[in-house]
């Protein structure tokens, strides 16, 4: 099937990072659908923990299906987490297309552990892929668009940014400190990013994608596929947003968060206060604190905290 000739994204390129498989790959296709030329980036190891031989088949593989369909699309297999490869990442899209409008940060791994049981390294690689990958394209991705904007005389130049989190770092996920830490730290990124930017005319918003990926394969092992018709959890309902989110048309959408699954899309309020309490002195003492704070948390469990399924709003089939 060829992709049409028109559409909101055409003329613009864009870098999508873990794009060779599940959700990059869905993302990947759809900006292509939409018009973009796409430097395809994925590592290409096979674990879902980062382990075995990189390969540049996957990334390839999406590239060429992008190609076949009439598209402009070429392969980077470069580890965004490392600072240079990265660098070269965001140069490969300049020097093949002209310039980088659109960058997509999907590529992380995962490497579960108890808190108490989990591994400096388990730790550190996971954090590394996901929050220091996330920043290392985003850092020369804002240079670009702060020198072309130099160059431009200070006028503003077109950017998107779509970065990828989890509702694992809103509803904590007792089994995953190391990725619900870092897809925290991808939010607190992506809004300082926003502010940064937006001068430039780039935005910088993240989502929450539920689908079923190697990623999430035992978060969803319940939730049977349908035997008929398009899966509620596959990558293909999360990737038309992100397609939005790289458009013109999603200009004033900037610093947001974003749940996508099946048909639908929730906007995640940046967070209030519950309760607030003042002191009758000039500084709380202990008592003081005892006689507020306890009776407010008396009626709930130590360490209450959202089942997962609540949270996902889903049901097992």
């Amino acid at each position: 099937m060829a992709l049409p000739s028109e559409g909101p994204l055409k003329g613009l390129s864009a870098v999508v990072t873990g794009a060779g498989r599940g959700l990059g790959r869905a993302e990947a296709l759809e900006l292509a659908r939409l018009g973009a030329a796409v430097v395809v980036n994925d590592y290409g190891q096979p674990g879902r923990d980062g382990s075995g031989e990189a390969s540049a088949g996957p990334a390839e593989q999406v590239a060429a299906e992008i190609r076949a369909q009439g598209g402009r699309a070429v392969a980077h297999t470069g580890d965004v987490a490392d600072f240079r490869q990265a660098e070269e990442l965001v140069e490969l899209a300049i020097a093949e297309f002209g310039r980088l409008d659109i960058l997509v940060n999907n590529a992380g791994i995962l490497r579960d552990r108890m808190v108490f049981s989990m591994t400096e390294d388990e730790w550190d690689s996971v954090i590394r892929v996901h929050l220091k990958g996330h920043f290392n394209t985003t850092h020369f991705a804002a240079r670009h668009w702060r020198e072309r904007s130099k160059a431009a005389g200070g006028e503003k130049v077109y950017g998107r940014i779509v970065n990828t989190s989890s509702e694992a770092f809103l509803a904590g996920s007792a089994g995953q400190p190391n990725y619900a830490a870092a897809k925290g730290g991808i939010v607190g990124l992506t809004t300082s990013t926003a502010l940064a930017l937006a001068r430039y005319g780039v935005t910088a918003n993240a989502i929450c994608p539920r689908a079923r990926t190697r990623m999430t394969e035992d978060v969803f092992a319940g939730f049977e596929q349908p035997a008929e018709g398009l899966d509620p959890l596959a990558p293909e309902h999360v990737a038309p947003l992100v397609g939005y989110l790289a458009a013109p048309a999603a200009a004033q959408v900037n610093g947001q968060l974003l749940v996508v699954h099946g048909g639908m899309v929730a906007i995640v309020e940046r967070p209030r206060v519950r309760a607030r309490f003042d002191s009758k002195q000039e500084t709380f003492s202990y008592d003081e604190l005892d006689a507020l704070l306890t009776p407010h948390y008396a009626d709930r469990p130590p360490g209450e905290t959202f089942a997962a399924a609540e949270v996902l709003g889903l049901k097992r089939g």
